[in-house]
């Protein structure tokens, strides 16, 4: 672990402010929609694309790319990476912009991924986009959830082949998204009892 000292604790406030941007709702100025009021009330991605498919990739590379920024900025070793990048996903789940609201943190978490281990990326990236598709055909109660929440767990799992140690980093994130995501599986949980 890297010694903590004022310049890190800078840094790492940092990261958190750039991390609590609110890309969603940068997203939809103009259209006149509060994207906290809107479907699901989620400042995130995967809301944002109830409304537009373009609008969501604007968030999608936003969200992503403040996952990825604060590491370019100070990362000096994969342990940092790991502290600012989790500063970010912590930023982007409780923006001061919004309250202390926020989105559940898959885009942003995959931004910190895509710059720590690139190569694990896109076999999930892979998983996310197939159980996306069988979601909306099979009409899967929160398939975005489901699809996200797979293909982190796969990036887990291919972390743990390369280093335990990195990879109990990425079960800790894990939770903390999957901890966002509770009300997710309330619905999941939900529907699978109405049948």
């Amino acid at each position: 672990m890297p010694e903590f000292t004022p310049t890190l604790a800078l840094q790492i406030v940092i990261s958190f402010c750039l991390g609590s941007s609110p890309f969603a709702v940068i997203a939809m100025w103009g259209t006149g929609i509060d994207i906290l009021k809107y479907g699901s009330g989620n400042p995130g991605f995967n809301n944002v694309l109830r409304y537009s498919k373009w609008r969501s990739i604007f968030c999608l590379i936003g969200d992503a790319g403040k996952g990825v920024l604060p590491m370019v900025l100070f990362a000096t070793s994969e342990v940092t990476g790991w502290i600012f990048g989790m500063a970010a996903v912590i930023g982007h789940c409780f923006s001061p912009f919004l309250k202390f609201n926020g989105g559940k943190g898959i885009a942003t978490s995959a931004g910190v991924m895509l710059y720590l281990y690139p190569k694990a990326l896109l076999p999930c990236v892979g998983l996310y986009i197939v159980l996306r598709l069988i979601g909306g055909k099979l009409k899967w109660t929160e398939r975005g959830t489901i699809a996200s929440l797979s293909a982190s767990v796969l990036f887990v799992v291919l972390l743990f082949l390369q280093s335990t140690q990195m990879a109990l980093l990425g079960v800790l994130l894990l939770a903390f998204v999957a901890w966002r995501h509770k009300k997710n599986f309330q619905t999941i949980a939900a529907g699978a009892g109405s049948h």
